[in-house]
């Protein structure tokens, strides 16, 4: 009996400890990583764990955005400094 506890007892310590090293490993390889891409303003990827700037259409297509309050907020949503007024 003594040797069926000592048994049960070294299964669930390696149980506890395959947990706690695979919490370790999404902490350092995912979480971590997504939070620092994130408060970069940029995109985070979870299955190929890549941080990607986002783009605007507007760059793509190569239009420019009319309304000059929707171009700041679109620039400033993506992290990129919103454009300095023409001077008069």
């Amino acid at each position: 009996m003594k040797s069926n506890l000592n048994r049960l007892m070294l299964i669930f310590l390696g149980v506890f400890t395959l947990l706690v090293v695979g919490a370790l490993v999404w902490q350092v390889g995912w979480i971590i990583p997504m939070k620092k891409c994130e408060s970069a303003h940029k995109w985070w990827d979870y299955s190929s764990r890549v941080c990607a700037q986002p783009v605007l259409i507007s760059d793509i297509t190569g239009r420019t955005i009319d309304d000059k309050a929707a171009e700041a907020e679109a620039k400033a949503t993506i992290g990129r400094p919103v454009p300095a007024s023409p001077a008069p």
